[in-house]
């Protein structure tokens, strides 16, 4: 699959649900966004392709997008395709595209290959998945230079595109988040610091994720800088990481995994929103 490719798969939606811009990367794509559901009742966002490599959670969200379409879950969703879209098309079309030389020689340099099928940050070298302001900076994992991926930026939202997803959200004012990652299939709940309260709603919320999708739910634990950190953080509403595709996948995960990964997920939004 090449960008061109991606983009057509994300348009198809247009036969089921109205497409709109959340926003622009740094590199000035658009973020694609669309809704489905009712637009009365409890809302969410679902978010997808934050890490570039992981694309392959855009072609579930554009499958569960036209399946919701004509299938009612007492609620309604707002699905955000492509968070990353600088970095999906440098994983799937590698930096020829880039208009500016200085910038090419140096995403070029920071992945250390001209093979970005692996490559996880935006065009900036961030990974923008570590760049909200939710403890910023406190991750186990956290690098404080341009890399392929843990790279936390040089301040918090410092990057285009975690501002564009954070004044969505604060738009919507969702009653919960889902954020699609790969691999694992695993569904990560609560955050540092969370509420007993909070924590205790979100966990047993998990554990229903989990009978509906075979998936492992886990404590967050040594992550910081994440949407469902600041979700969970800033508005103390339920936001979850699920990571899907088998552990055995190798990255990027490739559409094969598909049907697996629609099954899995579809029932999803509405044990989330019961």
């Amino acid at each position: 699959m090449n960008y061109a490719e991606y983009e057509e798969r994300i348009n198809s939606v247009k036969n089921y649900a109205e497409l709109f811009t959340v926003g622009y990367s740094l590199l000035s794509q658009p973020i694609y966004g669309a809704h489905v559901g009712s637009s009365s009742g409890r809302q969410v966002i679902v978010q997808c392709a934050i890490h570039a490599r992981e694309y392959v959670t855009t072609l579930l969200a554009v499958e569960l997008t036209k399946y919701y379409a004509t299938t009612p879950f007492g609620g309604g969703a707002y699905f955000i395709y492509n968070m990353n879209p600088d970095g999906v098309r440098l994983v799937l079309d590698g930096a020829g595209f880039l208009p500016c030389e200085k910038q090419r020689d140096f995403l070029l340099s920071v992945n250390g290959s001209e093979d970005f099928s692996r490559y996880k940050a935006n065009a900036n070298a961030v990974d923008l998945n570590t760049n909200f302001d939710a403890k910023w900076g406190g991750g186990a994992s956290n690098l404080r230079c341009p890399a392929p991926e843990s790279f936390i930026g040089y301040y918090p939202m410092s990057e285009r595109e975690v501002n564009a997803l954070a004044e969505f959200t604060k738009r919507i004012s969702p009653y919960a988040t889902i954020s699609y990652h790969t691999k694992g299939e695993v569904i990560y709940y609560g955050f540092d610091g969370q509420k007993e309260d909070s924590l205790a709603r979100d966990e047993a919320i998990a554990y229903r994720l989990s009978a509906v999708t075979g998936y492992t739910p886990i404590l967050t634990a040594q992550s910081t800088g994440g949407y469902k950190d600041w979700c969970i953080e800033k508005y103390d509403i339920p936001s979850f990481t699920i990571e899907v595709a088998p552990n055995n996948a190798t990255h990027p995960v490739t559409e094969e995994y598909l049907p697996d990964l629609f099954e899995q997920n579809k029932n999803v939004l509405p044990t989330l929103i019961q």
